[in-house]
């Protein structure tokens, strides 16, 4: 175990998690009033600022302060260190941004009507990510509520919220939080969020979290104000200082946050950013213990992964339920757009690579890495894993945002509205956990550029960073990158909801409607076991079956130039004759009435039940 700091807190009482008595900034007491709790290893000068009135803080040894006052939710508060005022990094709400004053927060006032909701495994979720700024036009929780009836009827069973922690100005993706136990203020209050989850659950849909544990944003991270010991100089994070995980209170923040987004707001898991980056040399790693907390919560949580180093011991050591598998979405979009720039380098695509990754889970299973001036091998066979333990997608935030213009892949001009429906015909149909981007079910035609509200020289650097980034691609010059700090880069970000009921958009919202009703009844395509699902090709046609006890499914998905007649596509099995879906919605389909596929087309057959 690394040496820490001396100052360190009382051990908590291991039947109370993050119980009263050890918990940092503003609680409301049962019996009333407010006990106002700090760790400070910088000053012995204490205070609390509460409604624009000053009062000593009491030391309880440690570098531990606190002060019980009459005051309730609603009162405004800031600490005083040495006299001067500083934010509370363990504030539950921050109504006027994170460099301004707190706001108490009961957050179990909140009367919660689908009190009987359990979650749901994950081997049940079809995610759908969504960012609450750009998910309506208002982009607020309130909003995003009323839209939920609109996903579960579309056959949404999770929901996959970008990071909620509340960070600088007054637009961004969340991943620069600095304020992890306060929900961004500009989305709505606590309590609007927690009616969103409620609504959710009410609806039969969980609510996942995305979270980041790896750093820090650059604008309003306090900690360091309060005590340097939250960081460490052993190692460094690529977006500055590394986190000490082996310091206490840095270890509780970390996992004292996760409950509380699992316990007062209800969520049912989270997604964990970046998790390659939350270096830690613990004697037990921080996953393994976030890993343990949640799932002594009861009920169902589920914890994700963002992890590009395709390890297995994530879910089988560590205790994680799955994790964001890239190597198919690269694989996907290299096949159809050709491109092989930046980590696309090191994927082929094609109909033999596709084949290979779905019946791997990962392409990289301890192969050669050698992208970016990276060398090293990477990854290790994913044959502990079940099918569900592996996140799919064709789009997510990342993979659309960081394009140079925030491009998603159906508005590629390489890609075909048919490609398009084709490669979501092949996601929808596999045992793996499916994750849809927001607007994805209808090739939206918005981008989602990468935006951000930082003010002076950080904002310049950050646009100017923005531009550099993107120089080196093809057919772009650092001129054609939006500008992050532009407002019309964010609001250019918004869904267009009207454009659903509109020729292509149509076509393909019908097409998902059909195949996640056909991936909740059907029983062939129920199965979640990867030894039901064989993969191969034959030539540019890719075939996928699954087999089990109540029939076969056979995809077949076109990835040529030209068509191809499907009486004619060599398979190492009997063909099952019965036409189950067409990708292009060609009707009627019936059996002995096989239609061609032409390019990017897909075709699912089935036989048995």
């Amino acid at each position: 175990m690394t040496q820490t700091s001396p100052s360190v807190a009382p051990t908590p009482d291991p039947a109370v998690p993050d119980a009263l008595h050890t918990r940092l900034g503003a609680q409301p007491l049962p019996e009333g009033g407010t006990r106002f709790r700090l760790w400070t290893t910088r000053t012995s000068d204490v205070a609390v600022r509460v409604n624009g009135e000053a009062h000593a803080m009491s030391p309880q040894g440690g570098g531990l302060f606190e002060l019980d006052l009459p005051v309730g939710a609603g009162a405004r508060y800031l600490f005083l260190l040495g006299g001067v005022p500083t934010p509370d990094p363990y504030a539950r709400f921050l109504p006027d941004g994170v460099h301004g004053e707190a706001e108490v927060t009961d957050l179990g006032a909140f009367e919660w009507k689908n009190t009987a909701w359990r979650g749901l495994p994950l081997a049940e979720c079809v995610f759908y990510e969504l960012h609450v700024g750009t998910f309506t036009p208002e982009g607020t929780y309130r909003a995003a509520r009323e839209r939920l009836p609109y996903l579960r009827d579309l056959g949404v069973t999770a929901l996959q919220v970008m990071p909620l922690a509340a960070f600088a100005g007054e637009r961004g993706w969340g991943y620069d939080g600095v304020a992890l136990y306060a929900p961004f203020a500009p989305y709505g209050r606590p309590e609007e969020l927690q009616a969103f989850v409620d609504a959710a659950h009410g609806l039969g849909m969980a609510v996942l979290l995305d979270v980041v544990y790896n750093h820090f944003g650059p604008d309003g991270n306090y900690l360091a104000s309060y005590a340097p010991s939250y960081f460490t100089d052993r190692f460094q994070s690529a977006w500055g200082a590394g986190l000490d995980y082996a310091e206490p209170h840095m270890r509780r923040l970390v996992t004292g946050n996760a409950r509380m987004w699992l316990r007062d707001y209800r969520f049912d898991g989270l997604r964990l950013d970046a998790t390659q980056a939350m270096t830690d040399d613990s004697e037990v790693h921080i996953l393994r213990e976030l890993a343990h907390e949640v799932h002594k919560l009861g009920g169902t949580h589920l914890l994700l992964a963002e992890d590009h180093r395709n390890l297995p011991t994530l879910v089988t050591e560590d205790g994680l339920d799955g994790i964001w598998s890239d190597d198919f979405h690269h694989e996907v979009r290299v096949t159809l757009t050709g491109e092989r720039e930046g980590y696309y380098h090191g994927y082929l695509g094609g109909a033999a690579d596709l084949a290979h990754t779905i019946r791997r889970g990962w392409r990289y299973e301890g192969q050669h890495w050698d992208v970016r001036g990276e060398e090293h091998l990477r990854g290790h066979p994913s044959d502990p894993l079940e099918a569900p333990a592996f996140v799919y997608c064709i789009q997510n935030h990342d993979q659309v945002g960081n394009q140079p213009t925030g491009q998603r892949l159906n508005a590629h001009p390489g890609v075909t509205p048919a490609e398009f429906r084709g490669a979501s015909t092949l996601l929808l149909t596999l045992p793996m956990t499916p994750l849809l981007f927001q607007g994805q079910e209808w090739a939206a035609s918005t981008p989602f550029q990468f935006f951000s509200d930082h003010a002076g020289d950080l904002g310049r650097a950050v646009s100017e960073g923005r531009r550099r980034e993107f120089a080196y691609f093809s057919g772009f010059s650092g001129e054609d990158v939006p500008d992050p700090q532009a407002e019309e880069t964010f609001l250019r970000s918004k869904l267009n909801w009207d454009e659903r009921a509109q020729g292509e958009h149509a076509q393909t919202l019908a097409l998902y409607r059909e195949l996640l009703a056909l991936r909740r009844s059907d029983p062939v395509l129920a199965n979640r076991k990867r030894g039901a699902l064989s993969t191969g090709h034959d030539g540019d046609v890719l075939w996928v079956k699954t087999e089990t006890g109540r029939g076969v499914r056979l995809l077949l998905w076109n990835l040529g130039e030209g068509s191809v007649r499907v009486e004619g596509v060599s398979l190492p099995f009997a063909r099952p004759e019965h036409p189950l879906l067409h990708s292009e919605g060609r009707r009627p389909l019936a059996p002995g009435a096989l239609p061609d596929l032409g390019p990017g087309e897909a075709l699912l057959l089935g036989a048995g039940a």
